[in-house]
C-alpha cells in the first residue's frame, strides 16, 4: 500500500513536471506554449487548494475540540494507545496553519510578478514554467515537515511503535527503494528526459558523470572523514542538551535500525538515498535555487528530525554536499552522501554510535 501511494505521487508530481517541460520546450522555440502552462499550473493549484481546504478544516477542528475538552477526550479513542490525544490536537491547530499557509504559498509562487522578485537573489528564470513549478514543489517538503511537528516526535514514534509490534519493519527495503528511485526518475523528469533533453544530456545537465578516481578517492575520505565531526557534534548536544531530541533518535531506530541490521540493509541507506536525494536536490535543484536554499530544502526534507541539532547537522551536510557538486560534480557527491550513511549504519549495528 505505502509502495502504491509513493507511486501515485510522484507519478502526479512527474507527470505536472512533464507538462510544463513541453511549456518550456515550445516557450523556447517561439511556439504557443500557454496551454500547457494553464494545465500544469491548474493541476498543481488544484492539489494545493485541496491541502489548503484541508488545512483550514484541521485547524478549525483541532480548535473546537480544544474548547471543548469532553470532545477531545472523545476522540481519543481515534489514536493509537499512548498517544496524548490533546497534545496530538493542540498540535493540529498550531500545524493546520502550517498546511494551509504553504499550500497559499505554493500558489502564490505560480505568479510571474513573485518570480520576477525572487530571481534577483535566486538564479532561476523567472518566465520558465519548469522554474515556477519546481519553487511551488518547496511548498509540499514544508507541509510534510509542518504535518510531523503537528503529530509531535513523540506521538510518531508511539504509533509506529505500536504499528511495529508484530514485527513488520517500519520502512522496507523495496518502499525505500521505491522511493528513491523515483525520486531520481522525478529528477530527470524534471530537468526535460524525453522532451527537451536525451538521456544524455539530461546527466549532463544533473551533473551525472563518470568521476576521475580522485574524485572516487575524494569522495571516500570526504564521507569518512564527516563521521567523527557529526558523531562529536551530536555527543556535544546530548553532554549539554543544546537541542537534543531523544524522540530524533527513537525515531530514526525505529524506521531505520532493522535495516542496518542486514548488508543489503547497510548498502541500501547508503546507495538508495545517495541516488534519489543527490540526483534530485544536487544534481537538479542546486543549479537553479542556489546552493543555501538547496541545503535548507534538504534539511526540511528529513522530517523525522524536526527541529534538532540534527537538522542543522543535515543542513550543514547539505552544504557540504553542495560544495562537493560545485567544486567537482554529482557524482562525487553521491560518493560522499554514500559513505557517510554507509558508515553511520555500520556504526549503528556495532551500537558504537545511533544515527
Amino acid at each position: 500500500m505505502e509502495i502504491i501511494s509513493t507511486l501515485i505521487l510522484f507519478g502526479l508530481l512527474g507527470l505536472i513536471i512533464m507538462i510544463a517541460n513541453l511549456a518550456e520546450k515550445r516557450r523556447q522555440s517561439n511556439e504557443p506554449y500557454r496551454s500547457f502552462v494553464v494545465i500544469s499550473y491548474g493541476m498543481l493549484i488544484l492539489l494545493y487548494g485541496t491541502l489548503l481546504v484541508g488545512g483550514l478544516l484541521l485547524q478549525q477542528i483541532a480548535i473546537r475540540l480544544i474548547q471543548d475538552p469532553s470532545l477531545a477526550q472523545q476522540s481519543s479513542t481515534f489514536f493509537a494507545p499512548g498517544v496524548d490525544p490533546v497534545q496530538l490536537i493542540g498540535g493540529f491547530a498550531v500545524y493546520g496553519t502550517g498546511i494551509w499557509l504553504p499550500a497559499l504559498l505554493g500558489m502564490v509562487l505560480l505568479i510571474p510578478a513573485v518570480r520576477r522578485l525572487l530571481a534577483h537573489v535566486l538564479p532561476i528564470d523567472a518566465a520558465s514554467p519548469v522554474h515556477a513549478v519546481a519553487l511551488a514543489y518547496i511548498m509540499l517538503v514544508v507541509i510534510n515537515l509542518m504535518i510531523t511537528l503537528g503529530t509531535g516526535l513523540g506521538n510518531l514514534a508511539t504509533t509506529i511503535e505500536q504499528q511495529t509490534a508484530g514485527g513488520q519493519p517500519a520502512v522496507t527495503l523495496a518502499s525505500l527503494w521505491a522511493q528513491q528511485i523515483l525520486t531520481a526518475l522525478l529528477a530527470i523528469v524534471g530537468v526535460g528526459w524525453l522532451i527537451r533533453r536525451d538521456w544524455a544530456s539530461a546527466l549532463q545537465r544533473l551533473g551525472i558523470v563518470k568521476p576521475s578516481w580522485r574524485q572516487v578517492l575524494f569522495g571516500v575520505v570526504l564521507g569518512l572523514l564527516l563521521v567523527p565531526v557529526v558523531m562529536l557534534l551530536e555527543r556535544v548536544s546530548s553532554l549539554f542538551q543544546i537541542g537534543f531530541d531523544p524522540n530524533v533518535e527513537k525515531l530514526t531506530e525505529q524506521l531505520l535500525g532493522p535495516l542496518s541490521r542486514t548488508l543489503v540493509g547497510i548498502l541500501t541507506i547508503g546507495v538508495a538515498a545517495a541516488l534519489g536525494e543527490e540526483t534530485l536536490l544536487r544534481g537538479a535543484v542546486q543549479p537553479r535555487f542556489g546552493l543555501e536554499l538547496t541545503a535548507v530544502v534538504f534539511a526540511l526534507l528529513h522530517s523525522t528530525y524536526g527541529l534538532s541539532l540534527s537538522t542543522l547537522v543535515v543542513f550543514l551536510l547539505g552544504l557540504v554536499l553542495g560544495l562537493v557538486r560545485n567544486r567537482a560534480n554529482t557524482s562525487t557527491s553521491m560518493i560522499v552522501h554514500a559513505v557517510y550513511n554507509i558508515t553511520l549504519a555500520v556504526l549503528a549495528y556495532l551500537n558504537v554510535s545511533s544515527f
